[in-house]
């Protein structure tokens, strides 16, 4: 199974907005512009909103059929390792393999020991194609990344095989996330990383490395943009060597977890894409139950009213919903506003609170990051939330689709300026 140049992982948190998500992607074939649509959802989301992985595959297939999408398309068992991965085997075809707990184990003497002999080769300066410096490699390089993340890659082998042992080889699409280190990965840490990556047998088509700069949920990339372009380039020159050197599959891509709308990186990104003729998986996942949020309140009574009530609740429990998520949001609890507040906007004033747009007033990101966490608010109301998703399912959809095509697919995947 061979996933395409560009992808999306798309997140649907309430299983609704399948149809309305390949809209967008429709609008960018349009436009020729082919994009595979990845639907995502990890244990953790699983767990907040009582679904299953079967459930998203059903949404899959029906938003396939009712939009007669004839390309390839995926369902990612997203962040899975050996303890949750059994439940997504039957229903995904996509496996992300979150090894982060064991980046920094020390890996057996043995395996280090075989590591480095093999790339001692390396050892002094390597002239990478696409990086206009030379990486300097040392026994002490090698050593370090064998014993930062020699570990992880073999246990990303442990749940490939365990996987494979059920499923089959052709029958999946390997991704290996690195993304949750403490720390960016430099791209000579990347390069032998993937060295090991082949060393173990995995046909890893994406990696997820961690970048400089915080990805929290649901606002803008914070950091130094020109700095990120830089690491993203060089990493893209990194896996073009890794591919020709280590036998790696030759549409072997990175992909971003941005934790949705990076927008400031989308336009550095397509321009070293274009520059290197690579490919990228991005996932945005929770950006799709925002859109739903908005469109509540922007129907107006009972959809605004549900919608408060989300933000009134979210509110009153932010310690609860937001401490599993500390490393990748940033609140500022004195610019959130009180729940009468909320109670007394109009509709289009709560959908401009939380729609992603900086200029635009009335915004604040400490609300939108608040309701990213906030889904499990939305679940444990049942079905009072998703009979209000069916009934404002137009406006929703509309909601969905626009903000999935003119500012993540537009800016990435075609260049335009936002």
């Amino acid at each position: 199974m061979r996933l395409p140049k560009y992808s999306i992982g798309m997140g649907d948190r309430f299983a609704h907005q399948g149809p309305a998500q390949l809209d967008a992607l429709i609008r960018a074939r349009r436009r020729n512009c082919s994009i595979a649509p990845v639907w995502n959802k990890s244990y953790r989301e699983h767990a907040i909103t009582g679904s299953r992985p079967e459930d998203v595959r059903r949404e899959a297939d029906a938003a396939v059929a009712a939009r007669d999408w004839t390309d390839a398309y995926f369902v990612d068992a997203d962040h899975v390792n050996l303890d949750t991965v059994d439940a997504f085997i039957e229903s995904s075809d996509f496996f992300t393999l979150d090894v982060a707990d064991y980046i920094g184990v020390d890996p057996r003497a043995k395996d280090l020991t075989r590591f480095v002999e093999k790339y001692k080769q390396y050892i002094g300066r390597v002239q990478v194609p696409g990086i206009n410096r030379l990486l300097s490699v040392s026994m002490k390089t090698l050593v370090g990344v064998a014993r930062t993340f020699l570990s992880a890659v073999k246990e990303a082998g442990r749940i490939y095989r365990h996987i494979v042992e059920i499923k089959g080889t052709d029958a999946l699409v390997v991704e290996i996330s690195v993304d949750e280190a403490d720390r960016p990965q430099t791209p000579l840490e990347l390069l032998f990383i993937l060295a090991a990556v082949a060393d173990e047998g995995i046909p890893v088509q994406t990696v997820a490395p961690r970048f400089t700069g915080r990805f929290n949920k649901g606002i803008d990339y914070i950091g130094n943009v020109r700095r990120f372009r830089g690491e993203f380039e060089e990493n893209l020159a990194v896996i073009a060597f890794a591919v020709h050197f280590f036998g790696l599959p030759e549409n072997l891509k990175l992909s971003v977890h941005s934790g949705s709308d990076k927008f400031s990186l989308y336009q550095p990104m397509y321009k070293a894409l274009q520059k290197f003729d690579a490919g990228v998986h991005l996932k945005t996942a929770g950006t799709t139950w925002l859109e739903e949020l908005i469109g509540l309140a922007a129907a107006g009574g009972d959809g605004l009213a549900v919608a408060r009530e989300i933000y009134r609740i979210a509110l009153s429990r932010r310690d609860e919903l937001c401490t599993p998520y500390a490393s990748v949001i940033g609140i500022d609890p004195a610019r959130l506003p009180s729940a009468e507040t909320v109670d007394s906007l109009t509709g289009e004033a709560f959908a401009a609170l939380v729609r992603h747009d900086p200029a635009c007033e009335g915004y604040n990101p400490f609300v939108r990051q608040l309701l990213h966490v906030g889904c499990k608010v939305a679940a444990e109301m049942g079905g009072r939330f998703t009979d209000a998703l069916e009934k404002h399912a137009d406006v929703i959809a509309d909601n969905v689709t626009e903000n999935l095509y003119e500012r993540h697919i537009r800016p990435l995947f075609l260049g335009d300026r936002p």
